[in-house]
């Protein structure tokens, strides 16, 4: 019996320890002492973190002089004011950031480079004006680092972070009955057993996340309760979504005394509020309209086209490529180019 004791105190000291993380653990204070206001790094997980992000040496300049793309080269709907040189230097460049194995012909038909019969073609076209669209629109959340192909592609044909609706779980036939969209551990919600879908509310249609009342169930009819718990649970997997995106815990942006005033919040909550904005234009004016261009084998569950949330660019940084200023090599990028 002595024997058993033993063994069971050891598993369930293993069991206690294996939910902590073995120092050393750095910590990083950004408020008043006593308020909780910290980070809380883990040197292990920067340094894999690290390797990620590492952003790639930019192509040397190419001279602007001689003929424009657009003059020499047929069917060049975007970038076509660039100089030859220019042009192909950012054709190369969006070579080796998005499809460094299959090079020219992942985009094109090498036989005939003019013609769009690939959709891969198609859709990067669109992605260049999305590029120049967010460097030149949302600098609230981009700032002067801005983006490029790299910042999401990271040598990939398809970022390793985005997202499709998932599909429905229910289990009628039980006593679980229908989860209501929660309840399942999911990498989404911070293996949580909050919402396991807090994209369509927020990055792709726009409801609202402040979900504080300011008064127990108030209104009436369809406007009761509306900053209600179960609101609430939708609003913290966003949340968790976030934090883990960028590596960082809640007081990042958030003040522990008042997590809902905006007076006292850190700047980088306002950084937060334009990039869900950038990230549901993103969705709604550049990608899902490409829906129809992609083959069937590209799209969710349920035939919609992969989206961005904060993970496709931030992959565990603060800053995605912990703030390598790529864009300000590819001046063509910076601006919507004139039709």
């Amino acid at each position: 019996m002595k024997i058993i004791s033993k063994i069971a105190l050891i598993l369930a000291a293993v069991v206690t320890l294996s939910a902590c993380e073995r120092p050393p653990i750095t910590t990083v204070q950004t408020g008043y002492r006593g308020t909780g206001m910290e980070q809380i790094y883990n040197p292990r997980t920067l340094a894999k973190e690290a390797a990620l992000n590492q952003a790639p040496v930019p192509a040397p300049a190419a001279s602007p002089d001689g003929p424009k793309a657009g003059q020499i080269y047929q069917n060049v709907q975007v970038l076509g004011d660039l100089s030859v040189g220019q042009f192909v230097r950012h054709m190369t460049s969006i070579t080796e950031w998005v499809a460094p194995k299959e090079g020219c012909a992942y985009c094109h038909n090498v036989q005939n480079f003019a013609e769009d019969s690939k959709y891969t073609k198609v859709v990067a076209r669109r992605m260049i004006q999305m590029t120049q669209k967010v460097n030149q629109d949302w600098k609230g959340h981009v700032a002067e680092t801005g983006v490029t192909c790299y910042t999401c592609h990271r040598g990939n044909n398809i970022p390793t972070q985005v997202w499709t609706a998932p599909k429905d779980r229910k289990y009628a036939s039980s006593l679980l009955g229908d989860l209501a969209g929660q309840n399942i551990a999911t990498v989404q919600s911070g293996l949580s057993s909050l919402p396991f879908d807090p994209f369509t509310p927020y990055l792709k249609d726009a409801k609202e996340i402040r979900v504080n009342g300011n008064e127990a169930m108030a209104g009436i009819g369809a406007n009761a309760n509306r900053a209600s718990l179960k609101q609430a649970e939708h609003t913290y997997s966003l949340m968790m979504h976030m934090s883990d995106s960028l590596g960082v815990n809640c007081t990042y942006c958030h003040n522990t005394r008042s997590f809902d005033s905006w007076a006292e919040s850190r700047p980088q909550r306002v950084t937060a509020w334009h990039g869900i904005r950038m990230a549901r234009e993103i969705n709604n004016d550049y990608i899902i309209p490409l829906t129809d261009q992609f083959p069937p084998s590209r799209l969710g569950v349920k035939g919609d086209v992969a989206k961005v949330n904060c993970s496709t660019c931030h992959q565990g940084a603060f800053k995605p490529l912990y703030g390598a200023e790529m864009a300000k090599h590819y001046p063509e990028l910076q601006s919507v180019s004139k039709p």
